[in-house]
């Protein structure tokens, strides 16, 4: 195995840790939810509702990220990149240690803004080194294959952390966390070599005005909103009673809805990467945050849908059990299954549309994610500060991810649940116009493909 591979390895392993820790909260949301109970408060004569609240258990974890940007992205610029990325995952593993002790609202945002300082800074440098070891022809297949690995992560951590809540509550769930982080800092110690590339200066401020960035910052500014609704309030939707609109389903259910994003996205991203490199990342970027739009309007449909297509209006999801030497299919209506061992609870006819839905998105979001990301990496390479580069990419994304949780807290407890996913939609589309049109009058029709 030659050096540059194994150090990608390191990096995969980075990515693996980042992303478990970070879905393994999104599934466990809709629970801290239902445990914390959060209710309208007064502070100093000022009334915060409970949706509010709500939206700050999101919007805390991303507050933090937006805090923590330009810190690390220039220490990363300025010093060696791999001692950064372990002084992060030193912080990741302080962090994910200290969430058993949570029992309010306050120590729960308060430990997820720690969370979102360890998150920022190990995705920051663990895809900064990928970008900028790899080649750029080849970057972004590396970059997807990176993202790979982060999903595997969300897969093993959305249906771990649904069977050990059902059975265990929150402890273990975060003592397995610990030791993934600990494993992928030995593994950065042992793997990665020392960065010796040095930035002098503040690059921030001549990417910020480099004419790429700026046309791919019309779209991602707009499709932060679009993600962060999307993706939050799908568990939400899944996991919440039916008094707040959602389904009431159990632990592994909702984390099946999670996964089903997750597990397309992870097997689509090293192909669309490859792809992007090929064909033309402006090109995937649209595409793909166009589908992500009009896939995210459908998914409070998922009841209808499923009343649609015949499924019985009541449904036992469970495992195969054998009886008079037939194995019976996983799903079938409740009063013909005598002894049927029930795993994640009952299910509406809703469950398979839902988590089919999530898919899609899973599958739209693969043509955008490596195509974007491989695009600021070209740019941070070329005028030299990838971190940099990363970092004007996150900080474009932060305003979405703080007041998107905010707005769909408010959506969700004053006007409904399906208008989250309609306003998330929404973002999506209005994005992709708004890149088109600035991408063809600034750069010309060539453009999309070119990129």
């Amino acid at each position: 195995m030659n050096e540059d591979r194994v150090q990608f390895w390191s990096l995969y392993l980075t990515r693996f840790a980042e992303g478990f820790g970070f879905i393994t909260l999104i599934t466990l949301l809709p629970y801290y939810i239902n445990t914390l109970d959060p209710t309208d408060t007064t502070i100093l004569g000022l009334t915060i509702s409970a949706g509010l609240i709500v939206g700050l258990y999101t919007s805390g974890f991303t507050l933090a990220q937006t805090i923590a940007v330009v810190p690390i992205a220039w220490a990363g610029d300025r010093f060696d990149k791999r001692w950064v990325l372990l002084a992060v995952l030193g912080v990741g593993i302080a962090v994910y240690g200290l969430f058993p002790i949570v029992d309010s609202s306050g120590s729960f945002i308060a430990i997820r803004a720690l969370q979102g300082i360890a998150v920022t800074g190990s995705g920051l440098m663990s895809l900064s080194l990928v970008g900028q070891i790899a080649d750029a022809g080849t970057r972004a297949n590396y970059i997807g294959k990176a993202n790979a690995a982060s999903f595997a992560a969300s897969i093993v951590g959305s249906l771990s952390a649904g069977t050990l809540y059902e059975a265990f509550g929150f402890g273990p769930i975060f003592a397995i966390i610990v030791c993934i982080m600990f494993v992928a800092w030995l593994g950065t110690v042992r793997y990665l070599d020392p960065d010796e590339t040095r930035i002098i200066g503040f690059p921030f401020t001549d990417l910020a005005l480099n004419r790429r960035i700026l046309t791919l910052s019309s779209f991602r500014f707009q499709y932060a909103f679009s993600v962060t609704l999307v993706r939050t309030w799908v568990p939400i939707f899944a996991g919440v009673s039916a008094a707040q609109g959602g389904l009431a389903y159990g632990g592994l259910a909702v984390a099946l809805t999670v996964v089903a994003e997750k597990f397309t996205n992870m097997c689509c991203q090293p192909f669309t990467g490859r792809l992007s490199d090929s064909y033309g990342r402006a090109l995937f970027v649209f595409a793909g945050g166009g589908a992500y739009g009009l896939i995210a309007i459908l998914v409070p449909f998922s009841p209808a849908i499923g009343a649609g297509i015949g499924l019985p209006s009541e449904l036992v999801l469970g495992v195969p059990v054998t009886l008079a030497g037939a194995t019976l299919p996983t799903w079938l209506p409740l009063d013909t299954i005598p002894d049927q061992l029930t795993l994640f609870g009952d299910v509406s006819p809703a469950f398979l549309p839902l988590v089919a839905l999530s898919g899609l998105l899973g599958v739209a979001d693969s043509f955008r994610e490596p195509a974007s990301m491989a695009l600021f990496a070209d740019e941070g390479t070329d005028e030299g500060g990838v971190a940099s580069s990363f970092g004007i990419r996150e900080l474009i994304w932060r305003p979405g991810s703080v007041i998107a949780p905010l707005l769909g807290g408010w959506l969700m407890y004053e006007v409904g649940m399906a208008s989250v996913f309609y306003v998330g939609g929404a973002f999506a589309l209005t994005g992709v116009g708004s890149f088109l049109t600035v991408l063809v009058w600034f750069h010309g029709t060539d453009a999309l493909t070119e990129w």
